[in-house]
């Protein structure tokens, strides 16, 4: 037998009811959130772009202006970014994933409810998905907003490498832009690939070290988080 056939129905079909379990439980999160009138943001990316540090000082701001944030964040064996996170001061909760690539609902349920995190008074919940180019495309978390972030050292090419996170997604964040330069990073290849894979996606150029690009990031949260929730049936 070749080694490279096809999957066969009994794999696609486990693989379709895992699917379908999260999102039933992801449709119940949702729910529960609009509820509460918290906004949820799913961060992905590959490792090493710079969501750790972008979400440390996204956290930070938001509550030097008076918002109530919270993080989920997952990594497969270590808290060491949920001990960075708490330096912003906002309420972190790690979640150990012991080896998968990916988030699920059913994780993100288990941890809020073990938590206790008070959903009606935070305003904003930030989820940061294990650095991962392919599984998280795949998993509804319950969130409002999905945010792809790309750094400038990943190099301009992988949205069209990976195009089912990007399409996924509802914005794209190009971090480390104070290092685009010194990389000779193709700034036009890499929004004509975004915009290739998910045309008209909003795109923001940021970074974290300088502040670039972080009060259109922030002016961006508060505008979608005013905006109604999507229905909920």
């Amino acid at each position: 037998m070749s080694l490279l056939a096809s999957p066969g129905p009994r794999i696609v079909e486990i693989r379709r009811g895992v699917l379908e379990k999260n999102d039933r439980l992801a449709h119940d999160l949702r729910q529960r959130f609009t509820a509460a009138g918290v906004y949820v943001v799913n961060l992905v990316s590959g490792p090493g772009a710079g969501k750790t540090t972008f979400l440390e000082v996204t956290l930070r701001r938001l509550r030097q202006a008076g918002a109530r944030p919270a993080a989920l964040v997952g990594d497969l064996a270590t808290d060491n970014d949920a001990q960075r996170l708490a330096r912003s001061g906002a309420p972190v909760r790690q979640i150990v994933t012991g080896g998968n690539c990916h988030l699920e609902a059913a994780m993100i349920g288990q941890h809020l409810e073990a938590w206790g995190l008070p959903l009606a008074q935070t305003d904003y919940l930030f989820i940061e998905n294990v650095g991962n180019l392919v599984c998280p495309a795949s998993y509804d978390l319950g969130e409002a907003l999905r945010v792809v972030l790309l750094s400038v050292t990943e190099g301009e090419d992988k949205p069209l490498k990976y195009p089912a996170l990007f399409h996924s997604a509802d914005v794209a964040v190009i971090t480390k832009i104070d290092l685009a330069a010194a990389v000779e990073f193709d700034q036009a290849a890499a929004l004509a690939g975004i915009q290739a894979v998910h045309p008209g996606m909003p795109v923001l150029l940021c970074s974290a070290k300088t502040g670039t690009g972080l009060d259109d990031w922030l002016a961006l949260l508060r505008h979608r988080a005013g905006q109604p929730r999507p229905t909920v049936s």
